[in-house]
């Protein structure tokens, strides 16, 4: 089974001899031994780098054990380095190399070695993962398959793709599963004997059952305005435990540490600020999300917003959650503020775009609920509602595009349509 991945592919093509290591994060199972191991190693290939020249070690490997000694493995490479041309050294589960910080770090004073490495282990996984080659990181984050990479193997129309995708995610490994009890099975026992046991192993984390009640609350919170103070109250009321605000602000980081959860802030459009707590989580994988709920919660508009917040951050945009102040009179004849929401503000250089997920607009005061935050941006940036249904790309009387989820999730270039 081959699934390009362009994009992932293009960013490791523009870093190249940049004098930097190349380090591919990402949460576990979504790619990046794939990515380098053979997209990129096929590229290098194709543009005519000698095989002699590409170093592969894949560090996990029982064959390559040995090289998990950081002398031996420093040996091993310059014992490879026999003339002046380019090399590619390409190391797999690079944190179970021995003072892999020191070795990576090494490999950058040899001039004509350009290195790419992955990791997964919570260790690894961290956000702050580039810190520890000081300075000379370059990180490329590849994220779970999108709906559009998902459907290059997809046996079935874009239809039943959706569905498929929206209950069982984006993971390489369950496109290949034929049956709902493999897939069922897989992403539950990953996330339980590998993601939170990551975390837990890597913070010491002894009160295990509130890590796993929080894990709970989130997921079933997706697309839900939500803070510290209101997740302790829920610990507090649904699962009579008392633990700390300060406990589980440090449990979320945790998450957000290892790409399990992301987070989006709230952002004041007209004032130009971002406003603080409450703010928004996504799970990184929505089959994830649903496995540790059982496959009980499968609410299709806000995992559809999830999906949404997944494929704008997978294709390189920053992404806020909007707030903008309407003032108006009330009965009393009194001037009075609301404020409303917006989906997603989502950014990138100069560009910007104003985004609801809104699922679907059955009647003309569904449609006008959903405009109503769009329409009092005083800003020239573009404005669009994504529906589930199929339909034409349109735009209203007051500038706003409706459009298609497929149109959005399959068409490169949808957000300029």
């Amino acid at each position: 089974m081959n699934i390009n991945r362009d994009k992932y592919l293009n960013d490791l093509v523009n870093r190249m001899h940049n004098g930097m290591i190349k380090v591919v994060t990402g949460i576990r199972r979504c790619g990046k031994s794939y990515l380098i191991f053979t997209i990129f190693r096929n590229y290098l290939l194709e543009q005519g780098v000698d095989e002699k020249h590409i170093i592969s070690i894949e560090l996990d490997q029982r064959k390559d054990k040995k090289y998990r000694n950081p002398d031996t493995i420093l040996d091993y490479i310059e014992s490879r380095i026999v003339d002046d041309k380019q090399y590619y050294v390409l190391l797999d589960e690079v944190q179970l190399l021995e003072e892999f910080e020191e070795v990576l770090n090494s490999l950058l004073h040899i001039k004509n070695v350009d290195v790419y490495v992955t990791g997964s282990n919570s260790k690894f996984l961290s956000k702050d993962v580039i810190t520890e080659f000081r300075g000379r990181g370059d990180e490329i984050h590849i994220y779970p398959l999108t709906f559009k990479e998902f459907m290059q193997v997809y046996e079935g129309d874009i239809y039943h793709g959706w569905a498929e995708y929206v209950i069982y995610g984006g993971l390489p490994l369950t496109v290949t599963m034929k049956t709902e009890e493999q897939k069922i099975n897989y992403l539950t026992k990953l996330f339980e004997e590998t993601y939170l046991i990551d975390i837990i192993e890597r913070h010491r984390i002894d009160k295990i059952q509130e890590l796993e009640d929080l894990v709970n609350i989130l997921a079933s919170a997706i697309g839900s305005l939500t803070n510290v103070p209101k997740i302790e109250a829920t610990f507090r009321s649904v699962v009579q435990s008392n633990i700390s605000g300060n406990t589980i602000r440090q449990y979320i980081e945790y998450l957000e540490d290892a790409f399990v959860i992301n987070k989006a802030n709230r952002y004041n459009v007209k004032g130009r600020k971002y406003i603080g707590t409450p703010l928004k989580y996504y799970f990184e994988d929505v089959g994830l999300r649903n496995a540790r709920l059982g496959f009980r919660q499968i609410e299709e508009t806000h995992i559809m917003e999830n999906i949404v917040y997944n494929e704008l951050r997978s294709r390189g945009y920053s992404v806020d959650v909007g707030v903008v102040e309407k003032r108006g009179v009330n009965r009393e004849g009194k001037m009075e503020r609301t404020y409303l929401e917006i989906d997603f503000i989502a950014n990138l250089g100069s560009k910007r775009y104003y985004i609801q997920s809104a699922f679907s607009m059955p009647t003309e005061e569904k449609r006008l609920q959903e405009k109503a935050s769009l329409v009092n941006v005083n800003d020239s940036f573009k404005k669009i509602i994504l529906v589930k249904d199929v339909m034409n790309v349109t735009r209203d009387e007051d500038g706003i595009t409706t459009m298609s989820i497929y149109d959005f999730l399959m068409k490169e270039n949808s957000l300029e349509l």
